[in-house]
């Protein structure tokens, strides 16, 4: 089967929820996650969460476990924390918790990103996966790299990606 006829078999719609990492970011300032909303319901999805929580490692780690439990989230997508600063953590949180790790996302991120900003790209840490049939996705927070990660990455790939993690 080819990877057309087997996008085709993926369904139309899956369930997300979306993670701020943030320790200064609010409802009301937080466009990363706005945009992130934005663009799954605008492809179709339905976002059954939203949060924003401090880049506290077991905060990041409880609320990844809630969602990678929950009966109606099929993909959580998380924006900050993937940098290098002492305070980035998710990246670390996160592959503790996954199964599977799609290391092309961050790759053909960080590819992207160096098209945009050059050489800096090399510090993201974006990365993805799977952790009990649920789809993970993290990226960095500035709204330009969710624009990027959200727009030529995930949106086109997501509901494909859950339909394989789920078997």
């Amino acid at each position: 089967m080819s990877h057309q006829q087997h996008r085709q078999q993926a369904p139309d719609s899956i369930r997300c929820a979306v993670i701020t990492v943030s320790d200064t970011r609010t409802p009301e300032n937080d466009t990363s996650g706005l945009y992130m909303q934005q663009a799954l319901t605008q492809a179709g999805h339905t976002v059954s969460a939203y949060s924003i929580v401090r880049d506290e490692p077991e905060d990041i780690r409880r609320l990844l476990r809630h969602f990678i439990q929950a009966e109606d989230t099929d993909a959580i997508l998380l924006s900050g924390g993937t940098g290098l600063s002492p305070r980035d953590g998710t990246y670390e949180v996160v592959q503790s918790c996954l199964e599977k790790t799609l290391t092309g996302f961050g790759e053909l991120f960080r590819s992207l990103s160096y098209a945009e900003i050059g050489a800096a790209a090399m510090m993201s840490r974006a990365t993805a996966g799977v952790a009990q049939g649920t789809v993970i996705v993290s990226m960095p927070g500035s709204s330009a790299a969710v624009r990027l990660a959200m727009d030529k990455l995930i949106v086109p790939e997501l509901a494909h990606m859950s339909h394989i993690a789920r078997g």
